[in-house]
């Protein structure tokens, strides 16, 4: 496979090819040298709030597939492995509550902490147990109710929370509640960096998006740059449905309507003055995507107000953009194309993060 190049200086760059989004190779290497090298949303902590509490999920929901668990022992959360170290059983099919794991094929045994306790007719085995018959115990971070884990700690995922927390940490995150009604999945006809792209950049508002538009002020939009996140600011046109910040906020005295938070490579966190969507962008195949909204509530009155209004009007219109693209990168005559220096900041710096690790 060839290596990608993204010019570090957004004013000589050009995008990535369309070569990129119509290959299979590609794709999959994406999957293993992003995907798997990242860290992934896993849920709250709802998930695991009883101690003895044990939830199976998979990391990564199409092309790792990865079957994790978390646990909860006295408080204490871990992810580990969902896979017994003796012939690779799945330990746990449903969320459930025990005092330790048991496979249910040859009845090894396991504490909530993935330590290995005890195995039927292994007296005669040298040199057991070994470390390796521990559960593999994963990486995790939490963020006000939010847990991520990873396959690996290779990506400093503190400093993605860091610059998070550094503009809605004044919120009170771990009173935020689900509201799985307006939880909504999509299925994109595209490619998923492509609908990652559109989303990194407020440069198509106008054109794409007339009742967003309408609230945000598009002469100010603005994006800040971190190295695994970047943050899209949507001002106000008036001083209607806006964040009360505090003095002592570094925006303070400004009407921002909307933070919105992208991390490496598939996540969003949308906050608005009702609360917060989330969204996951999962790769299905290389012309399918998957997309999660999930709907975190902080101030029931203010939903369905300025820029966090109408979200599903705004993903139909975002959707039918990016299968264009992707039709449209199937073209003979089109290759690649420059960026706007200072409209499309956030693909800029996410198509290069996806040339390095590629090129890794």
């Amino acid at each position: 496979m060839k290596a990608f190049h993204i010019h570090p200086d957004i004013t000589q760059a050009e995008t990535l090819p369309s070569s990129f989004y119509r290959s299979k190779m590609v794709f999959e290497e994406l999957i293993e040298k992003v995907f798997a090298k990242t860290w992934q949303f896993v849920g709250d902590t709802g998930l695991i709030s009883l101690n003895q509490q044990i939830n199976p999920f998979t990391f990564l929901e199409f092309g790792l597939e990865e079957p994790m668990m978390l646990t909860n022992d006295n408080g204490s959360i871990t992810c580990i492995s969902n896979v017994c170290t003796h012939r690779g059983n799945i330990l746990c099919h449903d969320p459930c509550k025990s005092r330790q794991i048991t496979c249910a094929y040859h009845g090894r045994r396991f504490d909530l902490k993935g330590e290995f306790q005890h195995m039927p007719e292994f007296k005669e085995a040298k040199g057991f147990p070994r470390k390796e018959d521990n559960l593999h115990r994963f990486p995790l971070k939490q963020w006000g109710p939010w847990l991520f884990t990873a396959l690996e700690d290779s990506l400093d995922f503190q400093s993605v929370i860091d610059a998070m927390d550094r503009k809605v940490g004044f919120l009170p995150l771990q009173e935020f509640k689900e509201d799985k009604s307006r939880n909504k999945d999509y299925l994109v006809n595209t490619h998923w960096a492509l609908y990652c792209d559109n989303y990194l950049e407020g440069f198509h508002i106008p054109f794409v998006h007339d009742s967003l538009n309408a609230v945000l002020d598009y002469k100010k939009y603005e994006t800040q740059l971190f190295p695994y996140c970047n943050l899209q600011f949507g001002h106000a046109v008036g001083g209607e449905h806006v964040f009360d910040l505090p003095k002592a906020h570094e925006d303070y005295g400004q009407q921002i309507s909307a933070y919105y938070f992208w991390i490496f490579p598939n996540m969003m966190f949308n906050f608005y003055p009702w609360g917060c969507s989330i969204n996951i962008v999962k790769p299905i195949s290389l012309n399918r995507t998957k997309v999660s909204f999930i709907t975190y509530v902080l101030d029931e009155t203010k939903l369905d107000t300025g820029a966090g209004a109408a979200l599903d009007k705004v993903e139909r219109e975002d959707e039918f953009v990016v299968e264009g693209v992707f039709k449209g990168m199937s073209s003979r005559v089109y290759k690649t194309g420059r960026f706007s220096p200072k409209m499309e900041k956030g693909v800029h710096h996410f198509q290069g993060l996806l040339a390095k690790f590629l090129n890794s």
